[in-house]
């Protein structure tokens, strides 16, 4: 088989479909009969001279996919299955890898290169192969460039596959030794250069202890900004890039650099070419985050506590920064408004500057508005596009009393340009930032409206008349329509100023959703969430208006469910369609169904309504799927124990939801509908628990669900004990075990990044309200003392919990309540157990005295429960 394995790699890329599919199904063979040997005969090729590049090539991306996968159960499985290789083939396929890096063929290099750095992956975690970074290490000064360059592309690659704390730092020492020789400029060879620029990017992560001394750093940043200026457009390119990384990264140690590195972003965003320059202001947008996320943290309070001060760089740069920023905004594309991924220097300086203002706030007004006064009616678009650009992009940030006198003047001149400036460019970006104006100035809780009974007509009227506009500006007006609503949501249940005009904003909506072009610029997606918002703002004398939507809305969707014989990208089209009839029906549920006189007269469609969606189910399409099962969460709500007569229909698409790892967000959608369906049906649902139950804890033994589901799946657990109550005893054996070890492992967090810390608070909530569901489920039972011998763990994870300190305000409110429901549903029978807790006493003293007026409620009743159980 070794043999032929050359003619086989390259007949799996033949034109001839035939040769294709016998090729494919040789590898897949030699895979599964021999993987140690096939292993090796893909190593052996990529590593043989001889052989064709396109073999070569091919082989190393099989050995690559045989070693990782995006799905992080698959990627776990198939790092087992390397581990598991005898060591001596190991050690043979590492060897070709290695000696694939001084390959002068490219493509060979570089699919080494990947390969090395998935291995690399796997085993540096676990100290195995600890000698690799010293052998690369050695392939550099004395060898050929190609045989550098792909010794450092190969180093960055590592950087992305394997955290810092597995690297010693000597050997990062030497790592970052190595990268930053080949970046500087006594490097004759540009490949070895950018390699090595590109492999920084990737490796600062682990350069912490390095950044920290002085003379280190000032090294690493001076030989970035020289890379800046390298005759290379790529190295450039890529240097920008580790300035970007670093401002991230090294925020508090950049003040020494920060004028020197403005000189050069400037001089890049002037004169450089686009890819240099975007980055270059990509450097100064997140110099801005970082600002923005210290000011918000500490909310500009920098007494002694605050870890990283902010350095107000952007404060400092402003009278040299908005000018930069302002020149950007007249470069535009011709076609950037038709083009929805576009992104070029001006988008980039737009976007830059909005952050800016976020920074700074008032600050940024005054430096602008000259701009904006000298070309908002100058006769080339660009200026009047670049004018108005910049205006939109300040309107959030500085305070409503800097902003609204200007907004006042500037309206009536915005609605104006939307109907009648000649270029859609400008028409575009008017409409955006009308949107703007009504997203951050508008609102019951500004004192002055910017809308008032005067204006409100022309601005609906212009909106409307907007919306039969080119797609892209008709979008706008949809967006500045969504936002305009919004701001009305409190005006008040009885009447809205949008009420009289209620009829035409919803018919021009629904016209616009039928538009032929309705599809381009996201125009029909924009038209029904502006739709969408119209209801959900909606009041009390529009309700009729909103009952004569049900009829027409179920119309479009069973005209979906009809269509037959459909191109794959029709029904692509007619999904996305259903998906957005379902999201429109869920919204129209919601308002209906919120108040007693809708209500009854709206629940004589639900019946068609939730045949309609059991349709849309039988399609295959996950972004229906998911906002029909939230129209049916939404419907359950509305219905109540009545739901119960769709059960047996609906039981079989519920469990198909269950049972989605593959689109996890249609599996925890229905996770979520469960427990709609537990609050609405109560002890209803008991006919249908040994089902659900079974896929609930199917789905928490699973590694290939996505994690994120785990945590609604328990608290789930707690919605199915709360309806079904002391009938939940037969799933205790199963549920209980399931809570306990994740509960073990959620207690300790140490060492872990924001993300996990996040993530496992999610899960110790789940966890909480499960038990919480479960103890009160069983409350005023005779079968209370089944639950006695889970109490001892309930403290203890309260105790370790308590002790690790990292716990949230939504995770303390769950647990004090937690401690209550023990209490109160166990009463005397665990009260010793509640005294010698470690914590208990702590806890809820602390509770009592919090900030947080919900969790010192809490405390107050959790006191009372536990003195009744105890005489605490």
């Amino acid at each position: 088989m070794a043999m032929e394995v050359t003619q086989i790699l390259l007949n799996a890329q033949a034109v001839d479909g035939n040769v294709r599919k016998h090729a494919e199904e040789n590898l897949r063979q030699f895979q599964e009969q021999n993987l140690p040997s096939f292993l090796l005969s893909l190593a052996g090729e990529l590593a043989n001279d001889d052989k064709p590049v396109e073999s070569r090539k091919l082989a190393g991306l099989i050995l690559k996919n045989a070693l990782d996968a995006k799905e992080q159960h698959r990627k776990f499985e198939l790092g087992q299955r390397w581990l598991s290789l005898d060591p001596s083939v190991k050690a043979q396929i590492k060897a070709c890898l290695l000696k694939t890096l001084s390959s002068p063929a490219h493509d060979a290099r570089s699919t080494a290169s990947q390969v090395v750095a998935k291995l690399a992956g796997i085993e540096l975690p676990l100290k195995q192969w600890p000698e690799l970074i010293e052998a690369l290490l050695s392939n550099n000064n004395q060898l050929p460039a190609h045989t550098r360059q792909a010794t450092l592309e190969t180093l960055g690659y590592i950087c992305e596959e394997v955290s810092p704390d597995v690297v010693e730092q000597d050997q990062v020492n030497k790592m970052l030794t190595a990268v930053v020789q080949g970046m500087n400029s006594s490097e004759t060879n540009n490949d070895v250069r950018l390699a090595a620029t590109r492999a920084l990017h990737n490796a600062l992560g682990f350069a912490q202890a390095n950044f920290s001394n002085d003379m280190e750093r000032d090294y690493i940043v001076r030989v970035v900004c020289e890379a800046t200026l390298s005759p290379e457009v790529k190295i450039r390119q890529a240097a920008f890039e580790c300035l970007v990384s670093i401002s991230s990264t090294y925020y508090e140690k950049l003040a020494p650099y920060i004028q020197d590195i403005f000189s050069i972003t400037a001089k890049a965003v002037k004169e450089d070419e686009e890819p240099v320059a975007l980055q270059a202001i990509e450097f100064w947008s997140s110099i801005c985050d970082e600002e923005i996320d210290i000011l918000e943290e500490y909310g500009g309070d920098f007494t002694g506590d605050s870890v990283i001060p902010c350095y107000y760089f952007i404060k400092q740069a402003l009278p040299a920064l908005i000018p930069l920023l302002l020149e950007t905004l007249l470069k535009q594309e011709e076609d950037q408004d038709q083009d929805e991924v576009a992104w070029n220097v001006a988008m980039a300086g737009g976007t830059c500057l909005g952050l800016v203002a976020r920074t700074v706030g008032d600050d940024v007004v005054p430096l602008v508005m000259p701009f904006i006064e000298e070309n908002i009616t100058k006769p080339d678009w660009r200026q009047r596009e670049a004018a108005t650009y910049a205006f939109g992009s300040i309107l959030e940030g500085p305070s409503p009393d800097k902003l609204m006198p200007l907004v006042n003047v500037a309206l009536n001149f915005m609605l104006n340009a939307l109907m009648k400036d000649p270029n859609n460019h400008v028409k575009d970006t008017t409409g955006w930032t009308l949107g703007r104006i009504f997203e951050f100035l508008h609102g019951s809780t500004l004192e002055t409206p910017i809308i008032t009974q005067a204006n409100c007509q022309q601005i609906i009227t212009v909106l409307l008349q907007s919306m039969k506009d080119v797609p892209n500006v008709a979008e706008k007006a949809c967006a500045a329509l969504y936002f305009l609503a919004q701001g009305f949501e409190d005006a008040g249940p009885s009447s809205s100023p949008l009420a009289p005009f209620f009829q035409d904003i919803i018919q021009a909506l629904l016209d616009a959703t039928h538009r032929e072009d309705a599809g381009e610029s996201r125009l029909r997606t924009a038209a029904y969430e502006a739709l969408n918002e119209v209801v959900r703002c909606s009041t009390d004398d529009t309700a009729p208006m909103v009952m004569q939507l049900v009829p027409l809305i179920m119309m479009e969707l069973h005209q979906t469910l009809e269509a037959q014989k459909l191109s794959s990208d029709e029904r692509e089209k007619q999904n996305e369609l259903q998906g957005l009839l379902c999201g429109c029906l869920q919204v129209i549920i919601q308002k209906l169904g919120s108040s007693e006189p809708t209500k009854y007269v709206f629940l004589q469609y639900a019946d068609q309504m939730m045949g309609l969606f059991l349709r849309v189910f039988a399609c295959k399409s996950a972004t229906a799927h998911e906002e029909a099962m939230l129209a049916i969460g939404a419907l359950v709500y509305s219905t109540g124990a009545d739901f119960v007569k769709y059960m047996t229909e609906f039981y079989k698409y519920l469990e198909m939801g269950l049972q989605n790892f593959e689109d996890y967000q249609v599996c925890a959608i229905t996770v979520g509908v469960v427990g709609d369906i537990c609050r609405a049906l109560e002890d209803k649902i008991l006919p249908f628990c040994d089902g659900i139950m079974t896929q609930l804890l199917k789905d928490l033994s699973s590694n290939q669900l996505h994690r994120s589901v785990k945590p609604p799946i328990f608290s789930c657990f707690g919605d199915l004990a709360l309806a079904i109550g002391e009938n939940f005893e037969k799933y205790l054996m199963y549920a209980m075990p399931m809570l306990q070890s994740a509960a073990e492992l959620s207690a300790h967090t140490s060492g872990v990044d924001d993300d996990m810390i996040e993530y496992t608070n999610t899960l110790r909530n789940g966890i909480m309200e499960a038990y919480s569901g479960i103890l009160q489920g069983f409350k005023g039972s005779a079968k209370t003392h089944l639950l006695m011998p889970y109490a001892p763990h309930v403290l203890q994870f309260l105790d370790s919990l308590y002790i690790e300190k990292d716990m949230d305000d939504f995770v303390i409110k769950t647990a004090i309540g937690l401690l209550g429901d023990l209490a109160d549903t166990l009463g005397s029978a665990v009260g010793s157990l509640i005294q010698q807790s470690v914590s208990a006493r702590d806890f809820l003293n602390e509770c009592l005295t919090s900030d947080d007026p919900s969790i010192k409620e809490a405390a107050e009743w959790v006191k009372i429960a536990i003195s009744r159980a105890t005489n605490f």
